[in-house]
């Protein structure tokens, strides 16, 4: 049996961080959670990219445009959608999930997950709190591991042959 996963590499990496304004409050804090995962495993400042967007349904678009520009190993989208009394919510966080998760099949690149979708604001910021409580440290942590088991899948596929 082969196994492919639990990597901790990434230090070779290039990364674009996509970050919404909307509850800047606590995408901020998500940010800095993202920003700590990728130095913490080595990846260079000069490797690292941050673009502020509006809101969530902007997300998908941006991380198209960087996915396919061919310069990044991982996208990690970072937003907060907070439920309000209309379905703005399920429109936004839908079309959000759904959007990047095609960028990451179109592009063939992994885009991480890192949007908060909550019904309060305490529930956005418990999310969004320090170390591993933070949802955009843990995004950071997923981009990094998916290039690196994406890199050993695709060598192993490539050095072997098929049966």
């Amino acid at each position: 049996m082969r196994e492919f996963g639990n990597s901790s590499g990434g230090n070779d990496l290039t990364v674009a961080i996509i970050a919404s304004r909307f509850n800047h409050f606590i995408v901020e804090q998500l940010v800095k959670g993202a920003m700590d995962a990728v130095k913490r495993h080595g990846i260079d400042e000069d490797r690292q990219t941050l673009v502020w967007v509006p809101g969530a349904f902007e997300l998908p678009l941006m991380a198209d445009q960087l996915a396919s520009s061919g310069r990044y190993d991982a996208v990690i989208a970072l937003g907060a959608v907070i439920r309000g009394g209309t379905p703005h919510f399920d429109y936004v966080a839908g079309e959000c999930a759904g959007g990047l998760g095609r960028v990451a099949l179109d592009r063939g690149i992994p885009v991480s997950f890192g949007v908060l979708t909550t019904d309060t604001i305490e529930q956005a910021l418990e999310r969004a709190g320090t170390g591993e409580g933070n949802k955009g440290f843990d995004a950071a942590m997923t981009a990094i591991e998916m290039v690196e088991t994406m890199r050993k899948v695709a060598d192993y596929l490539q050095a072997t042959p098929e049966p």
